[in-house]
């Protein structure tokens, strides 16, 4: 064996061994020993490079990965996730529940209601494995809005507006934006206390670009970007993440948003300055 080829050896043995030590530092349990090629690429490029990346934390990135195995119906890597984020401690249980009513409005409650019983079972888990009796369930986070119908409508359409960096919001003319946007999405779900905007902002355009509605993507990388919950680094790495997770050709059409939204919003904050 040439010099070259030790040399290329011993880089690929660091690689894979630097990822199976990130591989147990993010998922909580040991790396899988098959030599796959599915397996090896996923800790020499997943793992070893994608979650030790800068820019996005370890936390940060949990709320991209949820939504993506939670929407791709792959059982495995849904209760891999879930078990993870949990037993790393960087998600509290109120969290990861917030997270799942997060996803049913973005993703579709078919699927959020698997990724609740996945949540269940997993938090059970984790209580079994450690010796100790489940804790009873946190008591639901009250309602931040009003209860008055006129003045949650009120409240998602001030809401809305100010979330989306948008004038206008829209009418209350049908059941799907008056009862649904107005009063459930933007009067509570949005307002909720039991996540920051940075993450809830995270959850969502990884949601809306794994569908294929062209506005709510452009909308929600505009808004998180515009509104500085997310950076534009951060976007950027948001969609690495989310190509290894949901694959390239969708992140490939995020990125080209990503990039759309980058220029128009430097456009408007220069625009902005400049204004008397």
């Amino acid at each position: 064996m040439s010099a070259t080829d030790i040399d290329h050896t011993r880089r690929d043995y660091d690689r894979a061994e630097a990822g199976r030590r990130a591989f147990v530092d993010v998922m909580t349990f040991p790396a899988p020993a098959d030599h796959s090629p599915t397996t090896t690429h996923l800790l020499d490029f997943v793992f070893a490079e994608v979650w030790r990346r800068p820019v996005l934390s370890r936390r940060d990135r949990r709320f991209i990965t949820l939504p993506c195995v939670a929407a791709a119906d792959a059982e495995a890597p849904l209760r891999d996730h879930v078990y993870a984020a949990l037993n790393s401690g960087d998600l509290t249980i109120v969290e990861m529940q917030e997270t799942v009513l997060h996803f049913a409005v973005y993703a579709g409650w078919p699927k959020a209601s698997r990724f609740n019983m996945v949540v269940d079972e997993q938090w059970a888990r984790i209580h079994r494995e450690r010796g100790e009796d489940v804790p009873p369930p946190e008591p639901l986070l009250p309602l931040p809005t009003p209860s008055d119908p006129e003045a949650r409508l009120l409240v998602g359409e001030q809401s809305f507006k100010a979330i989306n960096c948008l004038p206008a919001g829209p009418t209350r003319d049908n059941p799907f934006s008056g009862a649904g946007i107005l009063n459930f999405v933007f009067g509570e779900m949005w307002l909720r206390p039991g996540l920051g905007m940075k993450e809830r902002r995270l959850v969502t355009v990884a949601c809306v670009a794994f569908q294929d509605a062209p506005y709510p993507i452009f909308s929600h990388v505009y808004a998180a970007l515009k509104s500085r919950d997310v950076s534009f680094d951060e976007m950027d790495e948001l969609a690495l993440h989310f190509a290894a997770y949901y694959g390239w050709p969708k992140a490939s059409h995020l990125n080209e948003v990503i990039g759309a939204q980058k220029q128009r919003v430097t456009e408007e904050w220069a625009a902005e300055a400049a204004a008397p």
